[in-house]
């Protein structure tokens, strides 16, 4: 899930009246005509929505990033947003006022022109549908928007939030037609109305069919002549095998690292397959419960953040297809910090046991470690009993691992039956604010019953008004530090990002990026 599913810096310097992301630079009109073959695409994600008011899934977002624009966007290897709809947009009033202008010539696949009217129904339509699994959360800073012209849209912002440009560069920035979706209701028949570079000719469970919208008006120029993207639905055996029989030009999404590992194998010994590697900031924790009856004991916490071994777990489990995290914010991303290691250290038993004995328990404990398979990738399962047998063999624990289906896991979850379970995250939009606000701001999306008033009324409000991004890790370095002493959660590793395609397949290097942003019209076959 985004769990609930990717900046500004100097341009943004403080004490500026009004900053001002500009157009100027970029391609108008972003067609390409015939632009070569179709691609077709693999993933063992689903896809959970076709509406951009509901879905808060990768799958979903791949499909909205495509098909709809939004005011900004993440440029390739890029993480802070640059005008896409917009032509130009700027912060005023102390960033809470933001006023995009529209480029020309806008239109969505249905020829119907897209004005200023479509921008604010988009986002009042998010906000007043409130689909528990869609991209509200996302817009809650938003007070009231205006269109004061067609091609003016001005949104006031309840706080102060620097972060507004990123989040609306996001999935939750998606703009559709006022006259093709309900204002109140979720459109459901599986169609999509958007003006992004791609269309959505056809959906099923199993398959979604995008062909060039020759209308498009962006920044993105589409090296392709459409795309057919197959839903595996959790299947990575038969995502692999379609890949290797030549079903599929690209595997996105859904391969083990036993499956990445023996595919880099075969790179190197025949040709036909090509694994490309780029940057993510995709993170596991294991999260608890501050309230159950076991991990609510500080003591039973730190002592499991004293015998988890990442490195083990990287090396043994995921075959290096990721990296030991010790930060709630990734490498690669302004306030990334080793909190967790400087508190706890490599793994040492003697300090668990002393965390334990200090709180006054003396036997074993028993501890149930909840897992779900898939949902947060295909070595979850895998994971959770190395976990458990890092635990067992330092004789402090006796653990054990149970796994459930994804809905029986949030609904368990949301009760409060786990204590300890896992959690993983893929960024919404590139910045330090989206890996601490959901986790410890006043909507906690971990569920795990924790508060911190100092987190949530201060340390988060005053880094979120900060103008210049690049000037926040002081504070995030506090926020890490009192989540390391407190242990909500225990950061566990940092994904890296693998395609895997077919000979004759380029381009894939400039979908793999921090921004999560899987750009189809990068990729060119033949």
């Amino acid at each position: 899930m985004k769990a609930h599913n990717k900046w500004l810096t100097a341009p943004l310097a403080a004490g500026l009246a009004a900053t001002l992301l500009s157009g100027c630079g970029t391609e108008k009109g972003g067609g390409s005509g015939d632009a070569g073959p179709t691609v077709v695409v693999g993933m063992s994600d689903e896809i959970v929505a076709t509406d951009p008011a509901a879905g808060y899934d990768p799958g979903s977002w791949l499909l909205f990033n495509n098909v709809f624009q939004s005011l900004l966007a993440f440029p390739k290897g890029g993480s802070e947003p640059e005008p896409d709809a917009a032509d130009q947009c700027a912060f005023s009033g102390g960033s809470k006022v933001y006023t995009c202008t529209l480029r020309e010539g806008l239109k969505f696949s249905n020829g119907n022109p897209l004005t200023s009217e479509d921008v604010k129904f988009s986002f009042e339509r998010a906000l007043k549908i409130a689909d528990p699994n869609g991209p509200a959360p996302l817009l809650s800073s938003i007070a009231s928007i205006e269109a004061p012209d067609e091609k003016t849209v001005v949104f006031k912002l309840k706080v102060a939030d620097a972060t507004f440009p990123s989040k609306i560069a996001s999935g939750a920035g998606s703009i559709v037609d006022h006259s093709a979706y309900p204002a109140d209701a979720l459109r459901t028949d599986g169609k999509a109305v958007g003006s992004g570079p791609y269309k959505l000719d056809s959906f099923s469970p199993s398959e979604a069919v995008f062909s060039a919208n020759t209308g498009y008006q962006g920044t993105a120029k589409r090296k392709n002549g459409g795309v057919t993207l197959k839903l595996y639905r959790g299947d990575r055996e038969a995502l692999s095998k379609a890949l290797s029989d030549g079903d599929v030009d690209v595997a996105y999404r859904g391969l083990s690292a036993d499956d990445i590992a023996a595919l880099e194998n075969a790179q190197n010994d025949a040709d036909g397959i090509q694994v490309v590697q780029g940057s993510s900031a995709e993170v596991q924790h294991l999260v608890f419960n501050v309230k159950d009856p076991v991990v609510g004991k500080l003591g039973v916490r730190k002592a499991i953040a004293h015998l988890v071994d990442r490195e083990a777990l990287v090396q043994n489990v995921y075959k290096s297809t990721a990296t030991p995290l010790y930060s709630i914010v990734p490498a690669g991303i302004a306030g990334h910090a080793t909190s967790f290691f400087d508190t706890y250290g490599a793994p040492d038993t003697a300090k668990a046991r002393q965390a334990l004995r200090k709180d006054g328990i003396d036997g074993k404990v028993e501890l149930t470690l909840w897992s779900t398979p898939n949902r947060f990738g295909p070595s979850t399962d895998q994971m959770m009993e190395a976990i458990a047998g890092q635990l067992n063999a330092s004789g402090l624990f006796e653990a054990k691992v149970q796994s459930v289906p994804y809905e029986q896991y949030e609904k368990d979850i949301d009760a409060g039956k786990y204590g300890v379970y896992v959690r993983g995250w893929v960024p919404d939009y590139p910045d330090a604010d989206n890996f601490t606000s959901p986790f410890f701001g006043d909507d906690n999306v971990l569920g795990n019953r924790y508060q911190n008033a100092v987190i949530s009324g201060e340390l988060l409000p005053a880094v979120a008004a900060s103008p210049d991004r690049s000037q926040t890790g002081s504070t995030y370095n506090k926020v890490q530090d009192l989540v390391a002493d407190e242990l909500p959660l225990l950061p566990l590793w940092q994904g890296k990002q693998y395609a895997v395609a077919r000979e004759g397949v380029t381009g894939l290097e400039w979908t793999l990026d921090a921004s999560t942003v899987f750009r189809f019209w990068e990729i060119k076959k033949g």
